[in-house]
């Protein structure tokens, strides 16, 4: 090999980026102590830019095609220089391909709940997250206010100041919307929306253009939704002395049905009329009007009657009202009915 071949070999002369790895924003062509020879091949793929900076300055920025870099496609960089059209001397620059492709599925959500106010709870504190895309469309304004120097600039680096600025945005955007927590969900689509516009501007000045951004859920921290749970739950139950009696109605069929007989007829009854009171008691509820002049009739029977018929008397007339109430349906009557006399008269037998 020459004198004139060694040296030649030493200047860099293609110039690529292949984007081996995913994730990378900015990547910066090693040089080491070679410099680029004049005339030297850049290839900048579609998806990519090239920022060329000559003694820390911005000297060119390409788009994707094929160039040979001379002083005809380094217009900027040949007035840094002082160049004139003659002069073919290698040359130091720095070069960063930057990736423009789209930055998918990039996951944002709140660390910690943010506190809200609530039309409905007056104060909520409430968790929310999703995803978002992004690219970059300006290269020198993100290398001069995010990427720099560095020799590998990744979506990870950038994550964290995005997340911060997407969470902030989408806090102010819930609160000064005046939608209610639980009317929400129905709102998503339009609460995305709004915080993807109020985002752009923010991510613009990054040289990033946000593609899309998806608000995917709305939640309450779990002591919280626990709450939300049994109000739901309590509304749902609707009339409490109603439920308690449907209670005792299912506990009595059960139990008719149980070879344990009367007695667990009876603990089975007793458990779901108990249950209903006290749920009746707990949210100021009372049962029918007609349920006084019944205990007063089941008392003076008792009174009267030996206890095994005063006991069968009291479960007869139960049955009775739980059926006029349609709580229980007349196939469940007549056989818990039947049990009962059936244990009566084993009973006076014995």
């Amino acid at each position: 090999m020459g004198l004139g071949s060694f040296i030649h070999n030493q200047f860099i002369d293609i110039l690529q980026w292949n984007e081996d790895e995913d994730g990378v924003l900015a990547y910066r062509f090693p040089q080491a102590n070679c410099e680029i020879q004049y005339g030297a091949s850049l290839t900048v793929r579609e998806s990519q830019m090239a920022v060329f900076l000559n003694e820390g300055q911005f000297a060119d920025v390409f788009t994707p095609g094929r160039y040979t870099l001379t002083t005809r496609t380094l217009p900027l960089l040949t007035a840094l220089k002082n160049w004139d059209k003659l002069f073919e001397s290698p040359f130091k620059s720095d070069v960063y391909f930057m990736s423009t492709r789209l930055q998918l599925g990039r996951k944002w959500g709140t660390p910690q709940p943010i506190t809200l106010r609530d039309a409905d709870f007056g104060m909520v504190r409430m968790r929310a997250f999703g995803v978002y895309a992004y690219q970059i469309v300006d290269p020198q304004l993100f290398f001069s206010q995010i990427s720099g120097t560095r020799d590998v600039y990744t979506c990870d680096d950038v994550e964290l100041q995005l997340r911060n600025q997407v969470v902030s945005t989408m806090t102010q955007v819930l609160a000064s919307s005046d939608v209610p927590f639980l009317d929400m969900a129905s709102h998503q689509g339009l609460m995305a929306e709004r915080i993807g516009a109020a985002l752009r501007s923010q991510f613009a000045q990054y040289g990033l253009l946000l593609d899309t951004f998806t608000l995917e859920n709305i939640s309450l921290p779990d002591e919280l939704q626990k709450a939300l749970d049994n109000k739901i739950s309590m509304q749902m139950i609707g009339d409490l002395g109603a439920f308690g009696q449907y209670q005792a109605a299912q506990s009595m069929v059960l139990a008719a049905q149980n070879d344990s007989g009367l007695a667990g007829l009876g603990v089975g009854l007793g458990a779901g009329v108990a249950a209903g009171q006290v749920m009746a008691s707990a949210m100021n509820s009372v049962l029918a009007p007609n349920a006084q002049p019944n205990r007063a009739t089941e008392q003076t029977d008792v009174a009267n009657s030996s206890p095994l018929m005063s006991e069968a008397q009291v479960q007869l007339q139960q049955l009775k009202a739980l059926l006029a109430q349609d709580l229980i349906t007349v196939a469940d009557y007549d056989a818990a009915k039947a049990e009962v006399l059936k244990k009566l008269i084993a009973g006076d037998e014995a």
